[in-house]
């Protein structure tokens, strides 16, 4: 017990000090020039990365969250258990989910920038994004069907409902809490890639005028500023608003979950 408190109290004093390190360095330079619509070596703003985080994230949430929330519906409700190849799935889930980015990112280039030629563009960015956070969602959904009392879809069947009706009746509103909380991870984890953006979406500094246009995240922008070395008061200001992106999707997530939690 004693190991556990000491371990937490460690976590949590490492967590405010990042915090408190970060608005430090950071918010003294938080000045109008940094959320110009266009970046110059004068102002390095950050606006057209924070609009492409932004965009990426859409558009990566987009192609993973219903394809990781179906296969784990599949996994859960349909599928036989004991099946093996259900227990290929898994084992292959949590396989790519210790895979390191910069592999996906290796992996995007092939595929997406090259073969498909889409070259560095959102686009490709957002496809190589979809498939590393797939088997976050995918995990976290089926912890959280799983979490569900067979209960729930006993008395659905007692009431006359049939299979479909009940999973998307009963059991997926449910499971939301869960599944949100991996939709939550996920964004965080998109929200702060680097490495595989670099090599799919590439480092251009402005808003791109179609999918398959280049163009930066946040992440990407607080990095190629601080490898400059020329903008480290910049690229602290950048890791201020990227903090402040992270607490308000969380926030608004957890909102969203107690509403459809509630109704």
């Amino acid at each position: 017990m004693l190991l556990v408190m000491l371990s937490a109290i460690i976590t949590f004093t490492v967590l405010i000090f990042l915090i408190v390190y970060i608005l430090v360095h950071g918010v003294p330079y938080l000045k109008p020039s940094l959320f110009s619509l266009h970046y110059n070596s004068e102002n390095a703003s950050l606006m057209p990365a924070l609009i492409n985080t932004v965009i990426m994230t859409f558009f990566s949430l987009l192609i993973a969250v219903p394809l990781g929330i179906f296969s784990a519906i599949f996994l859960v409700e349909y599928a036989k258990r004991g099946n093996r190849f259900v227990n290929v799935i898994r084992l292959t889930t949590e396989t790519l989910q210790g895979i390191p980015s910069i592999v996906y990112g290796l992996f995007g280039m092939l595929f997406f920038v090259t073969t498909c030629h889409w070259g560095f563009s959102i686009l490709a960015g957002a496809f190589t994004l979809a498939i590393m956070i797939l088997p976050l969602i995918m995990r976290s959904t089926e912890e959280a069907l799983k979490a569900v009392p067979d209960s729930y879809r006993e008395g659905s069947f007692g009431l006359g409902a049939g299979k479909l009706r009940t999973v998307f009746r009963i059991v997926l509103p449910s499971a939301i809490p869960g599944i949100l909380a991996g939709i939550i991870l996920a964004i965080g984890r998109i929200v702060g890639e680097t490495a595989a953006l670099i090599y799919t979406a590439g480092t251009v500094a402005k808003v791109p005028g179609s999918l398959l246009g280049s163009g930066r995240t946040l992440a990407v922008h607080m990095y190629n500023l601080a490898s400059e070395g020329l903008y480290m008061d910049q690229a602290y200001a950048t890791a201020v608003i990227l903090l402040v992106l992270v607490v308000l999707i969380n926030t608004l997530s957890g909102v969203v979950a107690k509403k459809l939690t509630k109704s």
